[in-house]
């Protein structure tokens, strides 16, 4: 059931996949994902050492390092995959899309809980760095080249260094095209050229109002 999952997520996600065969060739991802799924079999019956040997084996002939204790939804997609590095108490949920570079990593020594959680239907950029012990909710975006330090709520998209959130509210996010993702950073930009224009325009209003006094009172001085 896994296996049908993994490869009909690789044609929903990928649109160069053309047929099961290929998939199941030339297709390192599927090739990391499946190995991974025995490795945390084993890890959870605690079998040692081959667990680990079993990821850094999958590493080696694919790029993509996942730590055998990770937990991995259904229908999760790695595309291209090289230089995942998915860590030890990392979760991610059923029918995630991870692009190449990406980082779910921890922040801390502890052996507690250290890595992120993404939930379902979640997408994570090429190179995007996922950090902590935080959640990415749901149906979230997370842009090419993030950096996320913090949970994210729901139907969010996430771009920038340090990542910035844009909610979207009621609604899923498109689907990832850098090209059009937010950028709440010259969204603010533009909000404080706007409100610094409005500020000019009174203080040029007013400007005219003391300079009519002036005259008038000049005036009304002379009449005098």
């Amino acid at each position: 059931m896994g296996l049908r999952h993994d490869i009909r997520s690789a044609f929903r996600y990928d649109p160069a996949a053309r047929n099961i065969l290929e998939l199941i060739l030339a297709y390192p991802g599927l090739h990391a994902l499946w190995m991974h799924r025995v490795a945390h079999f084993l890890w959870r019956l605690r079998v040692p050492v081959l667990p680990r040997w079993l990821s850094h084996l999958a590493r080696f002939l694919t790029g993509i390092e996942i730590h055998p204790g990770a937990k991995i939804g259904r229908g999760v997609f790695i595309d291209h995959g090289m230089g995942v590095v998915i860590g030890e108490t990392a979760e991610v949920g059923d029918e995630c899309v991870i692009y190449q570079g990406v980082t779910l990593g921890g922040t801390s020594w502890n052996k507690g809980k250290r890595h992120p959680t993404l939930e379902d239907h979640v997408v994570v950029g090429a190179g995007a760095k996922v950090l902590g012990a935080i959640t990415i909710g749901h149906h979230s975006r997370i842009g090419a080249n993030a950096v996320v330090l913090r949970s994210v709520p729901p139907h969010s998209v996430v771009v920038g260094v340090p990542g910035h959130v844009k909610k979207i509210l009621g609604k899923e996010p498109p689907p990832l095209a850098h090209n059009k993702l937010p950028d709440p950073v010259a969204e603010e930009f533009q909000r404080v050229l706007a409100r610094l224009h409005e500020l000019e325009r009174e203080v040029s209003d007013l400007r005219s109002i003391v300079a009519s006094f002036r005259v008038n009172a000049v005036k009304e001085t002379q009449a005098n």
